[in-house]
């Protein structure tokens, strides 16, 4: 089709020269820009919600009261790795993944896969997973088995359930700030996503980044997501726990970093939560703090904020984060990815914008949300 485009847009010489030169000229130019467009379509993503994003205000603008966080302490996990295990490894990167007890099967494929490493371009990184607890006492045997084998879960004092991510998260922000405060980023990733912490150490340190700041808060960006008022859903949210029409801009919680200032600034801004307290679903939480904090949120184009992204082996190795990845599927990719070298810089372009475009035209048709 580019050809032919081509072939159209070139002038022809008559009585009607200047205008059919005028014409082939838009004609080239409307190719061209098609072309560009297809081969950055994640340049013109970033863009794209980079101009609709809101404003932030400044620190602790009344949406959360400022807060004091208390000292963590070791008796508020039921399960945790030695307290020495970050001092020890030094991590640049800690990786804390939300996994439910049951999805022992999910935490072992991360351990084989991108979990299991623990250098990435010179840097140390960690992966550790985050739990509640199970109400089923085998399920807990079986825990305390695998904490004992792996030494790599942390389990809060708190049910594991859908209603209760929001506490997830606060006790991984808690861990972390008192358990591995050296590290210089910490990834909230799900047990369903395959992560790739090359791709993001590329992205966090290639030279003039626009992600070289104090406090960042990177991810995909939702952007003017109003609270669920369905009584019949699971993200139902009452108006009397949340009055407002709409959430600030958030990073979808599939995966998203925080760096070592904006996970102290988003701890302290988060208010206390009790089990039988309604809140927000826990990205849009997290969102929240942050705009309180005075933390805005930061797209990229490389983190992948729900299904429907088709495989392409470069594309893979260029994202940070693809959502809703079987087991089976993220050990037979991660092997392919890693199955001969880089990809070629226009490889890899051509790939992403059709694993993108993929995502686009599966999302229009309805076989899942937009990644």
């Amino acid at each position: 089709m580019a050809v032919r485009g081509l072939w159209m847009c070139t002038p022809r010489v008559g009585k009607r020269g200047s205008r059919s030169g005028l014409l082939s000229c838009l004609c080239a130019t409307t190719v061209s820009a098609a072309v560009f467009a297809l081969l950055f379509v994640d340049v013109v993503e970033f863009w794209i919600t980079s101009m609709g994003m809101s404003a932030v205000p400044e620190p602790h603008a009344g949406i959360f009261p400022p807060q004091s966080v208390p000292p963590t302490r070791p008796e508020e996990f039921l399960l945790m790795p030695s307290p020495l295990v970050c001092q020890r490894a030094k991590p640049y990167l800690i990786s804390m993944v939300t996994s439910a007890p049951a999805h022992h099967r999910a935490r072992q494929v991360i351990r084989d896969t991108w979990g299991g490493e623990i250098e990435v371009r010179g840097l140390r990184v960690m992966t550790l997973f985050m739990l509640g607890v199970s109400s089923d006492p085998g399920l807990t045997k079986l825990l305390i088995e695998e904490a004992r084998e792996q030494g790599d879960l942390v389990q809060g004092r708190f049910l594991d359930t859908y209603s209760n991510l929001t506490l997830k998260t606060l006790a991984m922000q808690s861990w972390v700030r008192r358990f591995c405060p050296q590290a210089h980023f910490v990834a909230k990733v799900d047990d369903d996503v395959l992560f790739n912490p090359s791709a993001l150490l590329h992205l966090l340190n290639k030279s003039r980044s626009p992600y070289e700041q104090a406090d960042l808060y990177l991810g995909r960006v939702h952007l003017h997501v109003a609270p669920n008022r369905d009584l019949e859903s699971k993200h139902y949210l009452p108006k009397e726990a949340y009055p407002s029409s709409v959430f600030p801009d958030y990073c979808s919680g599939s995966a998203y970093v925080l760096s070592r200032s904006a996970l102290l600034k988003i701890s302290l801004a988060a208010s206390p939560l009790t089990l039988s307290t309604a809140h927000p679903p826990e990205d849009a939480f997290v969102g929240l703090c942050a705009r309180a904090a005075g933390v805005p949120p930061t797209h990229s184009p490389l983190f992948s904020g729900g299904p429907s992204m088709p495989y392409g082996r470069c594309c893979y190795q260029a994202m940070v984060s693809v959502h809703n990845i079987p087991p089976k599927d993220m050990l037979q990719y991660w092997t392919d990815i890693h199955s001969s070298g880089q990809c070629p810089w226009l490889s890899m372009r051509v790939s992403l914008s059709m694993c993108k475009v993929g995502a686009l035209v599966g999302s229009a048709l309805g076989l899942g949300k937009e990644a």
